[in-house]
């Protein structure tokens, strides 16, 4: 008999603010973030009205953990410290490694029209949050595209897809956290089974449609995360059609503290980490 992934909690987003004012969905982050080890937030933006989110976010810091922007529509511009120069795009991902520390901006690149898409804090094990940054710019045309056989759109953003039937290497593999993730777009009435390691973090976040899950009663509605069990396998049918976003990851099962964008092992590494960002010696 198969054993299915239980559901471990259902949740909503809050709507909250960040940057300069730009408007966002904080679909997880803050208090209790230890219980969705190694991902530390996810925020969805989205808005067709500039004032929303034109004041992008002006050069800031981070130590300690990754952070990653999946562009659904609109244009960012990306440049930090390190002379990295990019534009995010409507398809395209930003991998930035933050490590001992990286200082950048995010700022629209457009006027009008809609800006939408999420941005993924991802940890990093102990031994690596002091370790080199780095930044990747990822085109859409570079991020492996396909369809299965039963209709379903895959986006491969990072790890291995495989749904049994067809497998598809993604953009990027990390190792320690060992990430998945995926954008589906499922048509109505299509059912998909994407195989994930043992022991792995999941979670879906539903953010069109709506889909339905072994041992839950009704649908998961739009704008809505659920979390999953470390074991078993994960199913997902959709009546209607919805889109969702896979993730899973490999557990640190570490220490996490956090102080607004540095997020480390301990209270004196953060102290250290506001020291360093006061004696501009962070990205030293």
């Amino acid at each position: 008999m198969t054993q299915f992934r239980k559901i471990i909690g259902i949740q909503a987003g809050q709507a909250t603010s960040d940057g300069a004012g730009v408007s966002l969905t904080r679909v997880i982050g803050g208090p209790g973030i230890e219980r969705f080890d190694p991902f530390l937030m996810l925020d969805e933006f989205g808005s067709d009205n500039p004032d929303e989110y034109i004041a992008g976010f002006p050069p800031h810091p981070h130590r300690g953990f990754e952070t990653i922007t999946y562009m659904l529509e609109g244009r960012m511009r990306h440049e930090d410290h390190l002379g990295n120069v990019g534009l995010l795009q409507g398809g395209g991902v930003q991998w930035m490694t933050a490590a001992r520390g990286i200082i950048h901006s995010e700022m629209p690149e457009q006027e009008e029209g809609v800006m939408r898409g999420f941005q993924l804090w991802l940890n990093l094990p102990g031994k690596d949050k002091l370790g080199t940054p780095g930044y990747r710019d990822i085109q859409p045309e570079d991020i492996p595209r396909l369809t299965t056989p039963d209709g379903i759109d895959v986006v491969a953003i990072a790890g291995t897809f495989d749904d049994g039937q067809v497998q598809q290497l993604g953009a990027v593999e990390r190792p320690h956290t060992e990430p998945h993730l995926f954008d589906l777009r499922l048509p109505a009435g299509a059912s998909i089974s994407p195989r994930l390691p043992e022991g792995h973090r999941v979670m879906l976040y539903v953010y069109e449609g709506a889909v339905q899950l072994p041992g839950h009663a009704g649908s998961v509605a739009a704008s809505r995360l659920v979390r999953l069990s470390d074991s078993g396998e994960l199913r997902i049918d959709s009546a209607e059609g919805a889109r969702v976003l896979v993730l899973a990851g490999e557990p640190l099962n570490e220490p996490v503290v956090q102080y607004g964008p540095f997020v480390m092992n301990s209270r004196e590494e953060i102290e250290q980490a506001l020291r360093d960002f006061r004696d501009d010696r962070l990205t030293a």
